[in-house]
C-alpha cells in the first residue's frame, strides 16, 4: 500500500467485483479522495459530487409540504442521501441499494459520510434492487410497510437513461415501468433522476407520458483532470394531483 493509494475493500457481487479505494493527489491538496469501482469501471469519485447533491436539492425543492417520506435509489458514497437529510422537512429517508457491500461500507463507516448517515435517525438502509421494488407497487420500497407511498423518489444508479449499470435495468425506462413507480409517489410528489449526459429530448418525452411537469437541469462543475468544466444533468418530474 502506498501512502498515496489504498484499496479499503473489495468484494464479489452479482454485478462483479466492487471496490472502495482511497487516494491522495498532491496537486489537489491535502485531502482524501474516495472512489468506487465495479470491475475496471469507475462508478463514483468524491471529487465530483455536485450533481449528486443537486439531485436532492433540486428534487426536494419541487416538493410541497412537511414531514416528507423520501426514497434515494443508489447509495454510492452517500452524497445524495446526506444532501437530502439537510432538508429539515424530511421525516424519513430510505436509501435503497442492491449491493450489500456498499451498505456495509457505510454501516462500518469506511467512507466519511457513513458516520453522518448512521447518526441520523431519519435514515434507513434498504438492501434490494431499486428497479425490482420500483415496478412492484404492491410491495414497494419499505419492507416494514408494503405499498407505502412517498413524497419523492431520487434515483442515481445508471449512467444515463440509455447507459446502464446492468443491462437488466433497461426495461425500467418505459412508460409502463415508470408508471408503476409513479404509483408509489403521492399526488404532487416528485421523481428526480441523475444522468452523466446532457438532457435527452427523447427521455424527456418519455417522462412526459407519465408525469405532469418535467424540468431538466444542467449541472456544471470543474474537472481538474481535464482543466475544464464538465456537466451532468438532473431531471425533475412532478406527478399530477389528480
Amino acid at each position: 500500500m502506498s501512502l498515496l493509494f489504498e484499496e479499503i475493500d473489495s468484494q464479489e457481487t452479482p454485478l462483479g467485483v466492487v471496490s472502495l479505494r482511497r487516494r491522495r493527489m498532491p496537486a489537489l491538496g491535502d485531502r482524501d479522495i474516495y472512489e468506487v469501482k465495479l470491475g475496471e469501471e469507475f462508478l463514483m469519485s468524491s471529487l465530483f459530487v455536485d450533481a449528486e447533491e443537486a439531485l436532492s436539492t433540486l428534487g426536494l425543492a419541487a416538493v410541497q409540504g412537511d414531514r416528507l417520506s423520501v426514497v434515494v435509489g443508489g447509495l454510492g458514497l452517500g452524497y445524495t442521501a446526506v444532501a437530502a437529510l439537510k432538508d429539515q422537512r424530511i421525516k424519513e429517508l430510505l436509501v435503497v441499494d442492491a449491493l450489500d457491500a456498499v451498505i456495509g461500507w457505510h454501516k462500518k463507516e469506511l467512507v466519511p459520510l457513513g458516520k453522518v448517515l448512521n447518526a441520523d435517525a431519519r435514515n434507513r438502509y434498504v438492501h434490494g434492487s431499486f428497479f425490482d421494488l420500483a415496478t412492484a407497487p404492491a410491495v414497494g420500497f419499505d419492507p416494514q410497510c408494503p405499498g407505502k407511498k412517498f413524497d419523492a423518489i431520487l434515483l442515481d444508479i445508471d449512467h444515463s437513461p440509455s447507459e446502464y449499470l446492468d443491462a437488466a435495468n433497461a426495461s425500467f425506462y418505459s412508460t409502463e415501468h415508470l408508471s408503476l413507480m409513479a404509483e408509489q409517489i403521492r399526488p404532487g410528489g416528485v421523481f428526480a433522476m441523475w444522468s452523466q449526459n446532457l438532457p435527452d429530448p427523447e427521455f424527456e418525452k418519455l417522462l412526459g407520458s407519465v408525469f405532469e411537469r418535467i424540468e431538466s437541469h444542467v449541472i456544471s462543475f470543474y474537472n481538474p483532470f481535464q482543466n475544464c468544466e464538465s456537466t451532468n444533468s438532473v431531471y425533475v418530474c412532478v406527478k399530477g394531483e389528480a
